[in-house]
């Protein structure tokens, strides 16, 4: 399988608060709230900066986070980008 790119939904459509160990993401959009655990928030702030794949992913966490090893990272957060994409609060980029 391909490592699909994906762009975050605009900041201004999402309000994401923090709950303790949940956090709530309401879509303006779909008028859906949506609560999530780590690293579903992070993954979101990490497409700040635009699209990106698993493997850019892993980059931008890894060198945010200062994790040495990017590589077992990228099949697990293809899961989580196809589980966003599912909520629609990323898309896949054509």
């Amino acid at each position: 399988m391909a490592d699909r790119s994906y762009r975050a939904a605009p900041r201004s459509a999402l309000r994401i608060e923090p709950l303790g160990d949940i956090t709530a993401i309401f879509d303006r959009r779909s008028m859906q709230t949506h609560l999530v655990v780590s690293p579903m928030p992070q993954i979101i702030a990490m497409m700040d900066n635009g699209p990106c794949n698993a493997a850019l992913l892993a980059k931008r966490l890894a060198m945010a986070f200062d994790i040495e090893s990017e590589g077992d990272a990228k099949a697990i957060l293809a899961e989580r980008l196809a589980e966003l994409a599912a909520m629609g609060l990323v898309a896949e980029e054509a």
